[in-house]
């Protein structure tokens, strides 16, 4: 099981543009049926079972243990997560609604449920606490679920949302080795943020 996270070497990986335009720039990323979803920051799970299958779902996170089957979550600042386990793979999209509700922790129970647990996962490029202001309750709704770690300070003083440590406390919780690529979609020239510029155009994690 492999997997990628895209940037703008890949093209604006956004749905709801281009037909064929999407289409080709999936085909170059990996030229298979792609299972992509309505992400609404929710915590619901698909299980694929064939390649393509559940395309356009509602949904936040997909599982499967096809192989060949290629499995996508967009973002420009929310957390694309990869779990993998041998013969098993799941992409979770992370915003602070995700985290709240228990996205990762579904995504690992559902690849549970197929016989693989998840035992590593990656965490692709996010908007970090440093850029990531974040004030009101909903701060402290994630703080409660995993601690006081998820409480930062953006460069500039006010209150931050760290969602980076709340995926690593997802994943602690769950035994789970996690890699963080470390890149802040706010700060790179190479990724698309929607909290900092703006901008419309989405990276996948495949």
């Amino acid at each position: 099981m492999t997997h990628l996270f895209t940037d703008h070497r890949h093209g604006d990986l956004a749905v709801g543009g281009d037909v064929a335009l999407l289409a080709s720039r999936r085909r170059a990323v990996a030229d298979a049926p792609w299972t992509w979803l309505r992400q609404v920051h929710g915590t619901d799970v698909v299980v694929v079972t064939e390649p393509g299958e559940h395309a356009g779902a509602e949904a936040d996170a997909a599982v499967t243990v096809v192989p060949g089957a290629v499995l996508a979550v967009h973002t420009a600042d929310c957390a694309p997560v990869v779990l993998t386990a041998p013969g098993a793979v799941g992409v979770a999209h992370a915003g602070w609604r995700g985290l709240a509700g228990g996205v990762i922790e579904a995504t690992a129970a559902a690849m549970a449920a197929l016989g693989h647990p998840p035992v590593r996962a990656s965490l692709g490029p996010c908007i970090r606490a440093r850029c990531y202001e974040f004030v009101g309750p909903e701060l402290h709704e994630v703080a409660e679920r995993y601690g006081d770690s998820v409480r930062a300070t953006t460069g500039w003083g006010t209150p931050a949302l760290d969602v980076a440590a709340g995926v690593a406390a997802a994943c602690a919780g769950l035994g789970i080795t996690l890699h963080d690529v470390g890149t802040c979609t706010a700060c790179s020239p190479s990724h698309w943020s929607f909290r900092a510029r703006a901008e419309a155009g989405r990276q996948a994690a495949v």
